[in-house]
């Protein structure tokens, strides 16, 4: 018993140390230096970027990543240094975990986005599932449902929206000891594919193709088929029940039909991109949707290449054939992985963030990380790193694409099957379908343009600030004990391992009685995060993210497979001062928003404030299965964030 009250002391004060040398951004816009392992939603013209880990600026005095305790969002209309502005205050209270490789699953009908997923830095909670409410600026927990006791959590699989359905997938992912409580064994990957219904509250575990676990690859959407088509490719599998890792071939496509249930299989052919793990991925089409393109970014690589990637591929449908894109010369380049993607309008593809293990620079720290793909390269100099261009809604199909399938910029593609054959008598049937939903209508009450501004954001902020300072008191004189303790244990016995490990922010608050979460079964300090290492923006314009680098690489210390997590890869850091680059002179669009608190023009009036957890049982369109009806969950006192700009009608409405 003493020795594991001098463990669990122990931990405590690595713990509060790392805490100490390494901080989270004071300022998560000003002081950023990196990101990486994150969840993004894009929701009426706002990226929102949740979790994962960061760097704060300089790097020499913050080596080692951190959670990120922050939500973030970027206006698409409001340019700074030629990408999307960041505004770092909306609420995330210190109950709402703050996970990595997990995803975000978008409601844009009804403007909520649900948190799925992914690893807590410490020790994990049972499963729920968390959802941010944008009018309200509010997160919540989902009521329970009959079907939630089908589900786990698990991390870094493969996930998608399909905003017509309203239903979030997500396949394979590995189940370890930061998704599930109590997990005693080796990382297990999982072969399932995972489906929640937004409308009804409820999820099914279906099968995947095959009995394989596999984690690390990427999941995306087309319009095929009578309701859509999921696209995976990539990452790891683990043939041999879960004891051997094996990179996937990224030849190998994996297809799901939804309205049929029904996996299948078809190989892709032409430059077929080295297998590679932790990258992502958008989808786009023509406007005739004769020819669908998927457009890869990143990545890290296995043993031949442990460093990674830095280059971009096509893989054009359904044909099915592989085009490599960038770069066109050979070169070092800034290979990264851990990032996001996020396809803006068909037309643009901002990737955010990433861990860097061949620099030590910050990434873009003028922009917080933010780089942009011109998917048609649709500008005058034609240039596929560009800035992001807000007015930019129409893809045309470029012309390294032209040049395999045929056609013109605007569709008419002539090859219109794989080179090789199909694999399934079935898939050309699927491709000659292009899906429709019905047109969904919000399901509860929603911001009206013309309303009269909020006026509670005085009061609102003056309890942030009071809470923060309040929280940051507590925290020192934590911090101070524990350190008292250490420093006497110290005098008795040094430590085994010193080695800082993350953090969360702080120690949470209290739910509401009715969701209390459950106690900690133990506290174990999770593995250190990776030190990781990024790049300046802009450095080379038009916003390539290429970066010229004259340091040796530093080797990489890869954990014991299987199930490799991103805090698990330990890279040895090298420890010098951060890169800075000149910034791009790219013209400045000035922000209306002058507040530093973030707020759009309209708001939900007082009466009718609905949280959306769970959602009404109204619904537009016929359920595929029974649905579960069930109770508002519980809600926090959160300051009222209006209405985002009316959104775009897309093929999934």
């Amino acid at each position: 018993m003493a020795r594991s009250i001098s463990f669990l002391l122990l931990g405590f004060c690595l713990v509060i140390l790392d805490s100490v040398l390494s901080q989270a951004p004071s300022d998560p816009v000003q002081d950023f230096c990196r990101r990486f392992s994150h969840q993004t939603a894009l929701i009426n013209r706002q990226l929102y970027i949740d979790g994962g880990f960061v760097n704060a600026n300089p790097l020499s005095q913050n080596p080692r990543a951190v959670a990120n305790p922050n939500l973030l969002v970027q206006d698409l209309d409001v340019l700074e240094n030629g990408m999307p502005k960041p505004f770092a205050n909306l609420s995330k209270n210190a109950t709402v975990p703050s996970v990595s490789g997990g995803i975000l699953w978008e409601d844009d009908v009804n403007q909520v986005f649900y948190l799925y997923g992914g690893e807590y830095p410490l020790v994990p909670n049972n499963f729920e599932l968390w959802a941010y409410d944008i009018p309200l600026n509010q997160w919540n927990v989902t009521a329970q449902s009959a079907t939630s006791s089908e589900v786990q959590r698990v991390a870094w699989g493969a996930g998608t929206t399909v905003g017509g359905r309203a239903e979030g997938y997500y396949y394979g992912g590995y189940l370890n000891n930061s998704t599930t409580p109590g997990w005693n064994a080796s990382p297990l990957a999982t072969s399932t594919l995972v489906r929640y219904d937004m409308i009804a509250n409820s999820w099914t575990n279906n099968t995947g193709p095959d009995s394989v676990g596999r984690a690390e690859g990427v999941m995306v959407t087309i319009p095929a088929s009578r309701q859509g088509l999921l696209v995976y490719f990539g990452g790891v599998a683990f043939p041999y029940r879960n004891s051997t890792e094996v990179a996937s071939s990224m030849s190998t496509i994996f297809l799901y039909d939804i309205a049929e249930g029904k996996w299948y299989q078809q190989n892709a052919t032409g430059q077929v991109p080295e297998n590679r793990r932790k990258f992502c991925a958008g989808a786009t089409w023509a406007q005739d949707q004769s020819s669908y393109n998927i457009y890869l970014y990143g990545g890290a690589g296995f043993a031949e290449n442990a460093t990674g990637f830095d280059d971009v591929y096509i893989l054009t449908l359904p044909s099915f054939t592989w085009i490599k894109w960038y770069p066109t010369e050979p070169g070092p380049g800034s290979p990264h992985n851990s990032l996001s993607c996020n396809v803006v309008d068909n037309a643009q593809m901002l990737i955010i963030g990433g861990t860097f293990p061949a620099t030590d620079a910050c990434d873009a720290p003028d922009v917080v990380g933010t780089h942009n793909l011109d998917l048609g390269k649709n500008n005058p100099d034609q240039a596929k790193w560009n800035l992001f261009n807000p007015n930019l809604t129409t893809y045309n199909v470029p012309s390294e694409i032209i040049s395999v399938v045929g056609g013109s910029p605007v569709g008419g593609a002539t090859v219109t099957a794989p080179t090789q054959g199909w694999d399934h008598r079935d898939l050309p049937v699927y491709f000659q379908q292009q899906a429709t939903h019905a047109v969904r209508t919000p399901t509860r009450a929603l911001p009206t343009t013309g309303s009269t501004p909020n006026q509670s954001s005085r009061s609102n902020r003056g309890a942030i600030i009071g809470g923060a300072v309040g929280g940051a008191v507590a925290f020192l004189l934590l911090a101070g004990l524990a350190i008292f303790l250490c420093i006497r244990r110290r005098g008795r016995r040094e430590p085994a391992n010193n080695s800082p490990t993350t953090v969360e922010p702080s120690q949470p608050s209290p739910l509401p009685p009715s969701a209390h979460l459950p106690s900690y079964i133990e506290h174990k300090p999770f593995p250190s995060a990776p030190p990781t290492t990024m790049h300046p923006a802009l450095a080379r314009p038009p916003a390539s993210p290429d970066l010229s680098y004259t340091s040796t690489p530093p080797p990489m210390i890869r954990a014991p497979a299987p199930g490799p997590a991103p805090n698990q890869d330990q890279y040895q850091d090298p420890h010098s001062p951060p890169l800075h680059s000149a910034s791009s002179q790219a013209t400045q669009v000035a922000s209306p928003i002058h507040n530093p608190l973030y707020q759009h023009p309209a708001h939900i009036p007082a009466s009718q404030q609905q949280p959306y957890f769970p959602p009404p049982p109204a619904r537009d369109r016929v359920p595929d299965e029974q649905e579960q009806s069930s109770t508002t969950g519980p809600s926090y006192e959160m300051p009222t964030m209006t209405s985002p700009r009316p959104r775009k009608k897309t093929w999934g409405d």
